[in-house]
């Protein structure tokens, strides 16, 4: 992985015949394919030696093993109306590299957009100005998608131009967005002009949409392609007036970014309504320890559940092993994200295959809480957004990790206190900041075919309850989250949730049930009490074809808050929804049609919402979900004696007892 070098100011001692020799070589082979030369960014200050660069120095880890700076701000920068699309890369000579896309007039994502650029001689404690590496004349350019060639210390940097607009809007669809590359032999001191790589890596049906990266591409060290350069695209195509297809790939190129050629290739076909199961985008990767290429992305709008998927090459980013995959067990908002393995010497003191780190918030309904979650097995499962270390609890979006030094891990990051847009921040933090490896959570057994135990989180405690022990919960972290699982999603089928409750709270939500995301578009169903408006609700948000989610609400007339046990079910069938409590006074209103777990995050959560924001203060018992609806006289049983009903049962938490890891 990257390491620091350290760079001595340059001496006026003869240079050696290789190092001549190597120059040369380097020159001569830029005259072969064409290169143009270098061309001056923004000057840099004084510090630098005679060739334009700055002596490197490696930096300190941070003190408490964590601090941070903003970089990028609008108010700090004159012209630029924001700044966003963050990248970063640590050159050979150990200069970082944080770029970013300046936008001049708004914040839209096709308008006047310049690449721009800070460097960091330092290991990220100090930045010099603001220079500007692609200036758009009005037209976009964006996407950085750096890479760093550590046998000659070029810095190859792919980037996507589109024509600008001036209104704020995206770009129409089919939007001509090419690819181009630019490069720096200085450490990023001066850059050539960019040359186009449209017929190379954009085939002329990938006509609706092209992105490169954002964030770094990597250099492969393993196996028969050590040397190769590796980054990702996403595109689209068009044909009679709609999208067609959606495609995720990697590009390489084995000749230090001279030429370049499209790898491993997924793509996704759109049906004719509009819908597809998948459509990676804004993929970041990394290379494992076997030589194999991870990939996550980005998954928005298909049909799978989640918002994170996954691929993997074997042969060095020439094919994949098999499709994208959604992650339905790594809840994260639609948005870019970054991965990286931690260097090697802090790998071995970890064990094993070492640590490696993914970056995203951690809110699963909107950009928001910045977190970074460890992988003990290099990405094949990653840590609850609850073990994960806290960057800010602030609005966040995309961001780019990179390893500074054996010691020090740096975020740069999109954040902000009132909109993720607001400004892009640097964090420069440890692995003691991130924590040790936590042991698991508690568990309370699952009754529901080929069920695992589900987590008890927060020091959620046993009670007596209706039949046997309870779950006590204390409104505070408390709650029961059910590792997925894919028998869990209730689909389109026809259910039956079944639960005893018992609280005597006089404000705010309590989340009693919930199964699949959150947010007015997610599919989910929510069992909630609402003792502030005096009710029990449930509400049911179903999304069908490629039509918007729709919702359907029913709720009691009473909060019943008094303390005492009390037995709920909501019913979906034959098109309506029912609520019960007590087996009486059932309220019934329309369902909606459609899968209330498609396309989105999914969860399941006793006592809490998804997104944390809610804890349920009481007790529950006998939580039950079957997929379809129970008769009268089956609650009957269920509610009377805790019977045992012959229908297929999702999850079944007698919540009668914890058991603790070890005992």
């Amino acid at each position: 992985m990257r390491s620091v070098h350290r760079v001595r100011p340059r001496s006026h001692r003869p240079v050696p015949r290789r190092r001549r020799a190597a120059a040369l070589l380097t020159a001569l082979a830029s005259a072969v394919v064409g290169l143009p030369p270098a061309v001056p960014a923004h000057a840099m200050p004084d510090g630098t030696s005679d060739d334009g660069r700055a002596a490197v120095t490696e930096a300190p880890p941070p003190a408490g093993g964590f601090e941070q700076q903003v970089l990028f701000k609008a108010a700090r920068e004159r012209g630029y109306f924001c700044f966003r699309v963050p990248a970063v890369v640590l050159s050979a000579r150990g200069t970082l590299l944080a770029f970013a896309e300046g936008r001049r007039h708004d914040c839209g994502d096709a308008g006047d957009i310049d690449l721009v650029l800070k460097r960091s001689t330092d290991g990220g404690r100090t930045w010099g100005p603001l220079q500007v590496v692609s200036r758009g004349k009005g037209d976009t350019h964006g996407n950085p998608a750096p890479v760093v060639d550590r046998r000659t210390g070029r810095i190859v940097l792919a980037e996507t131009h589109n024509a600008g607009r001036t209104d704020g809007l995206g770009c129409a669809v089919p939007c001509d967005r090419t690819p181009h590359l630019r490069y720096s032999d200085d450490d990023g001191v001066t850059w050539s002009a960019p040359r186009t790589l449209a017929s190379g890596i954009r085939p002329a049906r990938w006509n609706a949409w092209y992105a490169t990266g954002p964030g770094h591409g990597i250099q492969l060290a393993r196996g028969r392609h050590a040397g190769r350069l590796v980054f990702g695209v996403n595109s689209e195509s068009y044909a009679d007036h709609r999208v067609t297809a959606a495609h995720a790939a990697l590009v390489h190129s084995d000749d230090g970014g001279a030429t370049w050629r499209i790898g491993a290739l997924d793509s996704w076909p759109v049906a004719a309504g509009g819908t597809f199961r998948q459509k990676p985008s804004e993929l970041t990767l990394l290379e494992r320890s076997d030589g194999s290429v991870y990939v996550n992305g980005r998954e928005q709008d298909g049909t799978d559940l989640g918002h994170r998927t996954a691929a993997v090459s074997r042969d060095g980013g020439d094919s994949f092993a098999a499709p994208f995959r959604a992650l339905p067990a790594l809840p994260t908002p639609m948005v870019q994200a970054s991965v990286l393995r931690l260097p090697l010497p802090r790998s071995r003191a970890a064990g094993g295959r070492g640590r490696t780190l993914l970056a995203a918030p951690a809110d699963p309904d909107r950009r928001r809480t910045m977190t970074i979650r460890s992988s003990w097995d290099e990405g094949r499962t990653w840590e609850d957004a609850d073990r994960g270390a806290r960057v800010t609890s602030d609005w966040s979006g995309y961001s780019d990790l990179v390893a500074i030094s054996s010691e020090v891990t740096g975020l740069l990051y999109e954040g902000g206190a009132a909109d993720s847009r607001d400004e892009i921040r640097f964090v420069r933090f440890t692995e003691d900041w991130l924590g040790p490896r936590r042991g698991p959570d508690p568990t309370t057994r699952d009754r529901a075919p080929r069920a695992r135990p589900a987590l008890v989180l927060g020091g959620a405690r046993p009670t007596g309850g209706r039949f046997g022990k309870a779950l006590a919960f204390d409104g505070r972290d408390d709650a029961v989250r059910l590792p997925f699982r894919t028998s869990l999603p209730l689909g389109g089928h026809d259910f039956t949730c079944s639960l005893w409750f018992r609280y005597d709270a006089g404000t705010g939500e309590q989340p009693l049930l919930w199964m699949g995301g959150v947010g007015n578009a997610a599919p989910q169903v929510v069992v909630a009490g609402d003792p502030g408006n005096d009710r029990i609700t449930a509400r049911v948000t179903a999304v069908g074809g490629a039509g918007p989610a729709a919702t359907a609400r029913v709720g009691t007339h009473d909060a019943y808050h008094d303390g005492r046990w009390h037995h709920l079910a909501l019913r979906r069938t034959g098109g309506r929804l029912l609520l019960t409590v007590d087996g009486a006074g059932t309220t019934v209103v329309r369902d909606v049609p459609g899968s209330v777990s498609r396309g989105s995050v999914f969860g399941v959560h006793l006592g809490q919402r998804p997104d944390g924001r809610a804890h349920f203060t009481g007790a529950l018992d006998e939580v039950r979900v079957y997929r379809r609806s129970l008769t009268d006289e089956e609650l009957a049983g269920v509610r009377t004696r805790g019977a045992t009903v012959r229908a297929p049962m999702v999850l079944g938490l007698p919540l009668d007892r914890v058991s603790r890891p070890g005992r």
